[in-house]
């Protein structure tokens, strides 16, 4: 009986350290940095997935100056994972606004509870 118990207690524990947190995002262990790919945009974008709404409403030619109007009008940079549709506010506004509407690789950590990613570094991503 304890021998059933013991192996019972080993396999819960394997378990939930396999089984990742949620689909779609990095596991994070001891806020460790971890590296996450998608593109700098603004929050409202992001939410629609496109800038097509925002460019044919304010006549706007591409996407780089979408973000950084809909910045300039209070909108926040945020990098957006368009494969998982995944959001995640940024900490640093200032590091961002060089990469607005790029593909960037941001290391960083992850606050789940505001979903926002502390910068360590960003880059270009190919």
């Amino acid at each position: 009986m304890q021998l059933l118990a013991r192996c019972l207690g080993i396999l819960l524990v394997l378990s939930a350290a396999i089984s990742p947190t949620r689909p779609g995002r990095p596991q994070q262990q001891n806020n460790t940095p971890i590296a996450y790919t998608g593109e700098i945009t603004d929050g409202y974008c992001a939410a629609q997935g496109s800038h097509t709404q925002m460019m044919s409403k304010d006549g706007i030619k591409t996407a780089k100056d979408c973000v950084l109007q809909c910045v300039k009008d209070g909108g926040k940079f945020v990098l957006y994972i368009p494969d998982s549709k995944t959001i995640y506010n940024l900490d640093d506004q200032e590091k961002t606004q060089d990469y607005a509407a790029e593909k960037v690789t941001i290391v960083g950590t992850y606050d789940g509870p505001t979903k926002t990613i502390h910068i360590v570094s960003i880059m270009a991503a190919p």
